[in-house]
């Protein structure tokens, strides 16, 4: 190692604890959901610039590196207003999507019986999952075909639909995890769909729901 490297390692370290006691700092910023991809971010420097003093050379390289979470994040790093979650709580809020290749033989293998560690399963009647009107903030991306993860009230496709002898079953993560995270852990379930909370609560949606799933957050270490 050069002597120079000692010096200079050490100080990266300083500026980057100082940048990481900021995000406590701001009051809108969701740190459950923010901190990862914001320290990630900072290491690489690709969001120093301020906005607010005029400065905006490192806003899109920012954006990039932020992704789907720039919305709720950019304000951890100085880029926008902070928000006011007073009046709408990140558990209030959640982003859905279809899964292309679910795997119904493999959800349902996963939860029956004992539930698999870190991971609570949950049943309720299709009807009660249809009984709620959803508002749904935002969506990841539509299919090629025609669009299907628009949620709608129960009174119109699903009317013909049998929700008195179906169960609904979803799966929630005990701990708070991304969006990126959350996709992937329900792909790997054989999930039909998943519900990303914005408190980062993790829920994947089984094969016998028809809309998607429960607008409750029930992540035993991820409530609010």
């Amino acid at each position: 190692m050069r002597p120079g490297q000692l010096i200079l390692l050490p100080a990266a370290a300083t500026a980057l604890l100082f940048l990481l006691s900021g995000l406590s700092l701001t009051s809108g910023c969701n740190k459950a959901l923010c901190a990862s991809d914001v320290s990630k971010c900072l290491i690489q420097e690709l969001c120093q610039c301020r906005p607010s003093d005029g400065n905006c050379s490192c806003c899109k390289e920012c954006m990039l590196c932020l992704g789907n979470l720039w919305e709720e994040c950019c304000d951890c790093v100085g880029m926008c207003n902070p928000k006011n979650y007073s009046d709408s709580p990140a558990t209030s809020k959640s982003t859905v999507e279809e899964l292309h290749r679910p795997i119904p033989s493999l959800f349902r293998a996963l939860t029956e019986g004992d539930a698999p560690i870190n991971m609570m399963v949950v049943s309720f009647p299709v009807a009660e999952e249809l009984s709620h009107h959803e508002n749904l903030v935002s969506f990841l991306e539509s299919l090629d075909t025609q669009p299907q993860n628009v949620s709608v009230p129960g009174n119109s496709i699903h009317a013909s639909y049998d929700t008195q002898e179906n169960m609904c079953t979803v799966v929630y993560f005990d701990d708070c995890v991304s969006i990126r995270q959350c996709k992937l852990y329900c792909e790997s379930m054989g999930g039909s769909k998943y519900r990303w909370f914005h408190n980062a609560c993790c829920q994947c949606i089984g094969p016998e729901c028809v809309d998607y799933g429960s607008k409750a957050v029930k992540c035993m270490n991820c409530l609010f």
